[in-house]
């Protein structure tokens, strides 16, 4: 209620506070820079960025709006759109502390909590990148397990029910564990195309400061195995389907 259509995205920047979030480095860049949604922020608003780009293009951001007079918060989000609709999402913050005073009140009514990790806003997406790092591995964790235990002749539903109720009483295991016992993929909340662009951007992130990324080099060919045999829309917890698929049970 209240809101308005904009025709372009330079339309849509005139207020004190901007919200964005968009698909991925080439979204974000042809929006604020080819389509002139920075140039038309005016100088002391705030943008708050909640778009997983790579550190690199939140560093070359922060500096493109302090040029302009603009404050730049990056704050990528924890929570499926369920738990967005739901108002409890956890905000991955970092930038100037005063700009996130300002807009504090506006992320109290989307989120339960916010995280604050520095003052650099590219911060806030290595924390974000690294979040999702674990669940990709969760996720691929959980799918090669599944394939031991339907090897021998064990029902993945119960093994994966046990899980979640006991040494990983977690919601990621719990909720994806439950989508790859049903074999659950679609609608996809968080498509594999985007978790290979995520895997991707968290190394690129590491190889930056010289950190080798073993276990996130093995999750991107598992994307990558996903996304050639046709399941690049489904839902990332769909690489339980290359552990079977490579185990012969699929």
């Amino acid at each position: 209620a209240g809101a308005q259509l904009a025709a372009q995205p330079a339309d849509a920047v005139r207020g004190p506070v901007l919200f964005s979030m968009l698909a991925d480095d080439a979204a974000v860049r042809e929006t604020l820079l080819e389509r002139g949604a920075l140039d038309a922020l005016p100088a002391g608003s705030v943008h708050v960025n909640m778009a997983t780009i790579s550190v690199a293009l939140a560093r070359e951001l922060s500096a493109l709006h302090a040029e302009r007079g603009v404050a730049y918060l990056a704050i990528p989000v924890l929570g499926r759109s369920d738990v967005a609709a739901a108002g409890q999402l956890n905000l991955l913050a970092a930038g100037d502390a005063a700009a996130l005073a300002r807009v504090q009140p506006l992320l109290d009514v989307i989120g339960r909590k916010t995280w604050y990790f520095g003052d650099a806003p590219e911060q806030a997406n290595a924390v974000k990148l690294a979040a999702n790092l674990c669940l990709a591995s969760a996720i691929g964790t959980m799918a090669e397990a599944s394939a031991l235990v339907r090897g021998h002749g064990v029902d993945v539903a119960d093994f994966l029910g046990m899980l979640g109720s006991t040494v990983f009483a977690a919601p990621a295991y719990q909720n994806y564990g439950g989508m790859i016992a049903e074999q659950r993929y679609s609608p996809a909340g968080f498509k594999t195309t985007l978790g290979l662009k995520d895997v991707r951007l968290a190394l690129n992130a590491g190889e930056s400061r010289h950190v080798p990324m073993p276990l996130a080099a093995v999750l991107r060919d598992q994307f990558i195995d996903a996304i050639a045999h046709g399941d690049g829309a489904l839902d990332w917890s769909a690489l339980a389907k290359v552990a079977a698929r490579r185990a012969g049970q699929g």
